[in-house]
């Protein structure tokens, strides 16, 4: 789990500090060693009290304003007396990113005096402290949360359609879909009307979210669908789904019919959002408009569209997907046929056949998929039927010549049938593909049994080598539920599986053990701290060489990403995620993203490559730890893809447009500068060149 450090920090650092010279050098020479504490023990995920304390109240407002954020990651709750007495801080950047903890550690006590703050300081004064602190109240949630944001709107509601609202109250506007059931849905369907645009952007991307069937809400989506901001008209259009007409009494054909307007918008976000909504509401009477949408302009509405066809009937919707199985791109061919499978298996599976003959592995897997589509069809039994053919087929594939074709096979394979899926997981569990044997492994959770230690035993001992840890995760996982069922399984577990691995060497599978195997985790010891096998040292060469020059405003990376379509610049936040963006910086010095594919790209939503593999299982062989920041996902906004947190590794996604569930939840580490005509048009299975510094 170890990142190499492979870039001369130490060289860089001394150079730096050199050019420097003056009192400011030897200012930022003091901080190294707090900064280098906080480093090292937000790393290992340590919250260590006196540290953190003498860091809050440190000269520098950067030393305090990185211990507030590490407290807020790490994650302990000893952590809230420290960040309650750093919001008293004059300093408004170190203000706000302990407000930001504070949401993190998610602590209901902390409330009150996040009321006091929001709701009884002078309104003109600390807006922007204001606004994090009803960020954090968003994200703490619970009814009391949900009455200080309601008190808040109820204060501001004539200001809807008259003066503009402060920042504060737009903030509590865009973040008020964290209170869920709570969120006071009257307020937020006024705002709606306002005349300022991040109001109606905040309120009704909150609406969009919570989809509540009060008709102030509905009437408010809808009008919302005419708003003169292709922004807003593409949130409200996205939540009008079938499923909506049916919770909020809607006339499914009006509101159909509203949908399949805007799916000539002048606008490529609101196209695809209308195409996506759209396809929720089934049958053929919007055929006609989705089908001319295959041949837009916009690659990726292209997509969509023979995404949302897909789910329609009718002859002309065959005759469309079947015009696309050809010519054009490769991700236009793919969902035609994904798209066919869905609409007409037996037509599907002359162009399968097809696609499984190819030498390029990856028409095999989207071949696979679309078999996984037909074998799921149950409206046509018989052995003859397609379905039975297309099991057939998946079966015969676990032999083929790519472990990846073959994780998709397996994967595709296993919710079929329940004897198959016992027999098919225990077989595979010991395939010499990581991927493989993590498939076979996670439907052993559900399946073994005390016969299967032994054989879990040696599958786990295989995986000690993966790059990534999925395999031993799902065997810790199996194992635990065993050993819950008797003590006879419990002792079987300890003699032949805990004897072989008295310890464990990934801080992951320990945090497995933690949650689901209670006699491995008392072994093992906890997860937590993290030996991140780095020194002291190391993180003093960071500190000096990125994180001070970066706040400093003097070190500012910035990548080219040279993909088929065009360039795109990234300007990288060494100050914020000061561990990531060195981690980003050394793959891209061993070249490891050259000739990647962007392996998942979700119109208007993301784009996401970094997969040695290319097929979204792959990783670095390491795992860094999460960096979240009070930056927020916007148009172009580069992330780290996690499976769940603290797993970041190579893989990372830029999003399409402003994406604020994602806050605070995955590390931002760059942002878009140049190349966004580019960005939207990449499509799935497309290459990066390489990666370079700019």
């Amino acid at each position: 789990m170890n990142v190499c450090w492979s870039r001369p920090i130490r060289y860089v650092c001394s150079l730096l500090f050199v050019l420097a010279g003056g009192s400011a050098a030897a200012q930022d020479e003091a901080a190294v060693e707090p900064l280098a504490g906080i480093l090292a023990a937000e790393d290992a995920r340590r919250f260590d009290g006196p540290l953190f304390r003498a860091a809050s109240r440190h000269p520098s407002p950067v030393v305090r304003r990185h211990a507030a954020l590490a407290m807020g990651r790490i994650g302990s709750a000893a952590a809230v007396p420290i960040l309650l007495e750093i919001i008293a801080h004059h300093d408004s950047a170190v203000r706000e990113d302990a407000l930001f903890a504070l949401g993190l550690l998610r602590d209901p006590s902390t409330v009150p005096r996040l009321r006091d703050l929001v709701l009884n300081a002078p309104m003109a004064e600390q807006e922007g402290t204001r606004a994090e602190a009803v960020a954090a109240v968003a994200r703490i949630g619970g009814t009391e949360a949900a009455d200080l944001i309601k008190e808040l709107l109820g204060r501001w509601t004539g200001a809807a359609r008259g003066n503009e609202p402060p920042i504060t109250v737009v903030r509590a506007l865009a973040e008020a879909w964290r209170l869920g059931p709570d969120a006071p849905v009257r307020e937020l369907s006024q705002f709606a009307e306002s005349e300022l645009r991040q109001a109606r952007v905040g309120a009704i991307y909150t609406l969009s979210r919570l989809r509540s069937p009060a008709p102030g809400a509905s009437n408010a989506l809808i009008r919302a669908t005419e708003d003169r901001d292709p922004l807003i008209r593409s949130l409200a259009v996205r939540a009008l789904t079938a499923a909506y007409a049916d919770t909020a009494a809607l006339d499914h054909k009006g509101l159909a019919a509203r949908v399949e307007s805007l799916v000539d918008d002048p606008d490529p976000r609101v196209r695809t959002n209308a195409l996506r909504a759209l396809r929720t509401f089934g049958g053929d009477r919007h055929v006609s408009a989705v089908s001319d949408r295959t041949g837009d302009t916009d690659p990726n509405v292209r997509v969509q569209a023979l995404a949302t066809l897909g789910t329609m009937e009718g002859e002309q919707a065959i005759r469309t997907l079947r015009d696309h199985l050809t010519g054009g791109f490769l991700a236009t061919q793919r969902q035609a046929l994904l798209s066919l499978a869905r609409v007409s298996p037996s037509l599907a599976t002359q162009a399968i056949e097809e696609w499984l003959a190819s030498n390029d592995w990856r028409r095999r897997l989207v071949a696979v998929q679309a078999l996984r589509v037909v074998a799921a069809d149950t409206s046509t039994g018989g052995l003859d039927s397609p379905g039975e053919g297309a099991r057939t087929v998946l079966l015969q594939l676990l032999g083929d010549r790519d472990p990846r074709v073959v994780a998709s096979a397996l994967t595709s394979l296993l919710p079929l049938d329940t004897i198959l899926q016992r027999s098919l997981a225990r077989r595979f569990v010991h395939h010499r593909d990581e991927v493989v044997r993590a498939v076979a492994a996670q439907q052993l959770i559900e399946w073994a049994d005390s016969g299967d230690i032994d054989l879990l035993a040696d599958a786990y001992e295989l995986g000690a080598a993966d790059r990534i840890p999925d395999a031993r995760i799902a065997i810790v996982k199996a194992l635990g539920a065993i050993a819950e069922r008797d003590f006879v399984s419990r002792s079987m577990i300890e003699t032949r599986f805990l004897a072989r691995f008295p310890t464990c060497d990934n801080y992951l599978v320990r945090h497995a053990a933690e949650e689901d195997f209670e006699v491995a985790a008392d072994l093992w010891g906890p997860s937590r701290p993290v030996d991140a096998g780095r020194g002291i040292a190391d993180y003093r060469d960071l500190v000096r060489g990125m994180v001070l020059p970066a706040e400093r405003g003097e070190y500012r990376p910035s990548l080219i990403i040279e993909a088929d379509r065009g360039d795109i610049v990234i300007e990288l936040f060494a100050a914020d995620a000061p561990l990531t963006v060195q981690s980003f910086l050394d793959l891209v010095d061993r070249r490891y993203f050259d000739g990647g594919l962007w392996h998942r790209v979700v119109p208007n939503f993301v784009i996401q490559a970094g997969d040695p593999r290319g097929d979204g299982w792959g990783g670095p062989g390491f795992a860094i730890r999460d960096e979240v920041s009070r930056r927020r996902f916007d148009r172009g906004t580069v992330g780290v893809a996690l499976s769940g947190p603290d797993t970041g590794g190579s893989q990372f996604f830029i999003t399409h447009s402003p994406q604020p569930h994602l806050d605070g939840t995955f590390t931002i580490f760059g942002q878009v500068r140049t190349g966004f005509e580019f960005l939207d048009r990449i499509t799935w299975g497309e290459r990066i060149r390489r990666i370079r510094p700019e």
